[in-house]
């Protein structure tokens, strides 16, 4: 079921905006989806609204038993699946769908950072850097939400200087483990994931990434973190203890988990960024409802200019926000569509093609999240006391 973006271009050098001109039909937008597209955004639109929204006061609640019943259903629909190889139970769709996904999930952000860490960081480690034996083990599982995948980078000495961790592991005198010991900070989903990938330094400096099973002896989680927002999610800390990792669940190559740490990151950014649109979209729709229905001074508010200029800003940034993230994976699909997939380096130009956007995939970070910020204040604002 792979599909492409809607129209194909000359592959566009990451980072060129800086420095080239580009011309109009070169650049992806939302007008430029195809029919697939449109139908797999009809799905998880009708996903959120029927299934998540009707939802969010229990996992508020942090009942997350319900949210694992929700991964299920996405799963079952096809919405964790997109970025997954067909050989694996995916449906090895573009990044423009995964893109559109995370857009409409966006409706509620406790679970849309749920799926996002699940589908993300949680899974693309290993569809870009497992073995086969660990690609056959768990890609299946994951795209049907049968087991929840979650990323353990972050340390409380070690947050975006992440080669700084402390978490160390050893080769067990058998040959056949390794012993892992630290603890890894603010994991999302850590709560009632199953499945973690987890960064060490094998002897004290070959920083590496371990596949990390619940079960394994010595692992344990630690309590859920209080947070003031998105607390539908699961935050809360590993705990390494003499935990005991099979050597055939080294990630990658020992001393390149650097490779795997922040490539991943790019596409988790771009995601990230998706949702960040989808969540401030939803606020100003409510922010123009109220503003239509409450009145004040013998008229509704949004009749007045202030209200009409905070909602005309507010829609300049989910314009440009969506603007961003589109044309970034448009251009992604574009350079992706170039891997002879069949070829002996595919997985390896697969993860250049993407490592190519890093700059843009940073930018739609930023801007997204700031962006909802403010996009949310003001929607507070405008409801004025009931905000």
């Amino acid at each position: 079921m792979a599909t492409i973006s809607a129209i194909s271009k000359t592959k566009i050098p990451g980072g060129s905006f800086l420095l080239e001109e580009r011309r109009p039909d070169e650049v992806f937008t939302p007008e430029d989806f195809t029919e697939q597209h449109q139908m797999i955004g009809q799905t998880a639109e009708e996903f959120a609204v029927n299934e998540i929204v009707p939802n969010i006061e229990k996992m508020e609640h942090k009942d997350f038993s319900v949210t694992r019943e929700l991964l299920k259903k996405a799963g079952e629909l096809g919405l964790s699946s997109v970025e997954i190889p067909e050989a694996y139970g995916g449906l090895e769709m573009d990044k423009v769908t995964a893109a559109i996904i995370a857009d409409h999930i966006a409706k509620y952000a406790g679970f849309a950072t749920t799926w996002g860490g699940h589908t993300g960081i949680g899974t693309l480690p290993i569809v870009y850097f497992g073995t086969e034996e660990q690609k056959k083990k768990y890609l299946p599982r994951l795209g049907a939400g049968e087991i929840v995948g979650a990323y353990a980078l972050s340390e409380a000495s070690s947050g975006s200087d992440a080669l700084n961790c402390r978490a160390r592991a050893e080769l067990s005198k058998d040959g056949k483990h390794y012993v892992l010991n630290g603890e890894k900070m603010w994991i999302t989903n850590a709560g009632f994931a199953d499945l973690f990938t987890v960064f060490a330094k094998v002897d004290g400096e070959k920083f590496t990434a371990f596949l990390v099973e619940k079960t394994f002896a010595g692992f344990s989680v630690g309590a859920e973190e209080h947070k003031m927002g998105i607390r539908g999610s699961s935050t809360c800390p590993i705990i390494l203890n003499d935990c005991k990792v099979p050597v055939e669940n080294v990630l990658g190559e020992i001393g390149k988990g650097h490779v795997i740490a922040f490539n991943i990151l790019n596409v988790g950014r771009f995601k990230l960024g998706a949702m960040c649109v989808g969540g401030a979209r939803v606020a100003l729709e409510n922010a123009i409802a109220y503003a239509k229905q409450r009145k004040a001074f013998g008229k509704v508010i949004a009749d007045f200019g202030l209200v009409r200029e905070k909602i005309a800003n507010m829609a300049i940034g989910v314009y440009t926000g969506e603007s961003l993230v589109y044309r970034t994976v448009g251009m992604m699909d574009d350079a992706l569509s170039e891997v002879d997939k069949s070829g002996t380096n595919a997985m390896q130009e697969t993860r250049k093609a993407i490592e190519e956007y890093a700059v843009e995939c940073s930018i739609i970070k930023v801007w997204g999240s700031e962006m909802i910020d403010y996009v949310v204040d003001e929607t507070v604002q405008i409801y004025g006391g009931y905000g």
